[in-house]
């Protein structure tokens, strides 16, 4: 049995390592450049994305109504401000659905403060009152006369 030593193939992880494979069947220069290319592309994403920018709701609508005044395309702002189109049309309806809300929630109108404390006065009357009753309920339970007992008692 014959034993052949093969040449180091140097790996995409700068590796150096011995092949097993016969010459023929071992990956060639172009498949080892995809590779490399591949877990660069892999090592950029993952740096962008551990580094991605986060907007404050502050910055946010400040993007959103730069876009509203129309000084200057979609396409402009977003790049100057390193965002992707689809984020400043995500905030965009974001932006309107909470004008929406909040201007539907004017109609039905939030009670003011005077009222509010108008109401916990009236509601602490109300408890002494329920109070007071059912205490004067239970004082008359317990002094009252208590039923007769006998045959002339049920009416019989």
């Amino acid at each position: 049995m014959w034993v052949v030593r093969l040449p180091a193939v140097e790996s995409a992880t700068g590796s150096t390592t011995v092949s097993d494979q016969p010459p023929d069947t071992q990956p060639d220069k172009s498949d080892q450049a995809e590779e490399r290319t591949q877990e660069t592309r892999a090592f950029v994403r993952r740096v962008r994305r551990a580094t991605r920018r986060k907007y404050t709701p502050e910055e946010k609508i400040r993007i959103v109504l730069e876009g509203f005044r129309r000084e200057a395309t979609v396409n402009d702002l977003c790049r100057r401000e390193g965002i992707n189109p689809a984020n400043y049309y995500t905030w965009t309806k974001e932006f309107m659905e909470a004008g929406k809300e909040r201007l539907a929630r004017n109609t039905v109108r939030d009670a003011t403060r005077h009222e509010i404390e108008q109401l916990k006065r009236e509601n602490g009357e109300l408890k002494e009152i329920v109070a007071d009753l059912f205490l004067e309920n239970h004082r008359l339970k317990k002094t009252a006369i208590p039923p007769l007992e006998g045959p002339s008692a049920n009416g019989t």
